[in-house]
């Protein structure tokens, strides 16, 4: 996560439109950014992306991105995948607006089966 942090203009901004309540819908700056996604790597370990399909805009410096990622939930060792579709700006190499559409109801049940006490160990 700390590559993906650094490629972020210090004053990006993040959106998540479809987040769920306890989730941000929209972060901003890098430090905002980096603090979010800390943590991220210590519940899903993510793999591969299998998929990925870049598609112009008519703005140069925004593209959609669509793609799938795999890997799993470091608590259970359940298996990960989410799919996604970003609309992202760059502005002088760095990434100044990334509006990611996935969906959360796929992370809301593998985390909270992560949490249940049925998946835990002593």
């Amino acid at each position: 996560m700390t590559d993906w942090v650094a490629l972020c203009d210090d004053h990006a901004v993040f959106e998540f439109p479809f987040a769920p309540d306890g989730y941000p819908k929209r972060l901003e700056g890098r430090a905002a950014i980096a603090a979010y996604l800390e943590d991220y790597p210590d519940r899903i370990d993510l793999q591969a992306i299998p998929s990925l399909e870049i598609h112009q805009t008519g703005a140069p410096e925004t593209i959609v991105v669509e793609m799938r990622a795999t890997g799993r939930i470091v608590a259970t060792g359940a298996p990960y995948e989410m799919s996604y579709i970003a609309v992202v700006t760059v502005v002088h190499g760095r990434i100044t607006h990334y509006r990611d559409y996935w969906n959360p109801l796929v992370v809301l049940t593998s985390l909270s089966d992560a949490k249940s006490p049925l998946t835990q160990t002593p």
